[in-house]
């Protein structure tokens, strides 16, 4: 089983169980789904820029969607409130990529292959 797979399948034990009433460290259950999420995020970090964008529709969208979802007597509270704990977990591994992507940006490309005329493949003109 891959860390990706593990660590998804973590946030969403810890987004059910935060929902749960009556469970200890309920309290800590945002800061765990942030954690596991940035986890996730420098573990598996993600170059295709639409799944990317994709991962922050998400984050930002799942909270508005779920909430629709209190329209549901008895489990629509409980569906809410475990989507929007994943969405916490979804924007940790937003944040994650988002700040691998700006290390990316401001350390300098790699030239150990290159010749020292072409400019690392970049051209100026």
């Amino acid at each position: 089983m891959s860390s990706d797979r593990i660590l998804m399948i973590l946030m969403t034990l810890v987004a059910v169980l935060a929902v749960i009433p009556g469970v200890p460290m309920v309290a800590l259950a945002p800061l765990a789904l942030v954690a596991l999420g940035l986890i996730s995020g420098f573990m598996n970090p993600e170059d295709d820029l639409l799944t990317r964008l994709a991962y922050i529709v998400v984050a930002v969208a799942l909270p508005t969607v779920a909430d629709s979802l209190d329209a549901i007597p008895v489990v629509g509270g409980f569906v809410n409130s475990i989507l929007d704990n994943i969405a916490v977990g979804v924007a940790g591994i937003v944040v994650a990529n988002m700040l691998l992507q700006i290390y990316a940006r401001l350390m300098p490309a790699d030239d150990s292959g290159s010749s020292a005329g072409s400019g690392g493949g970049y051209s100026s003109e």
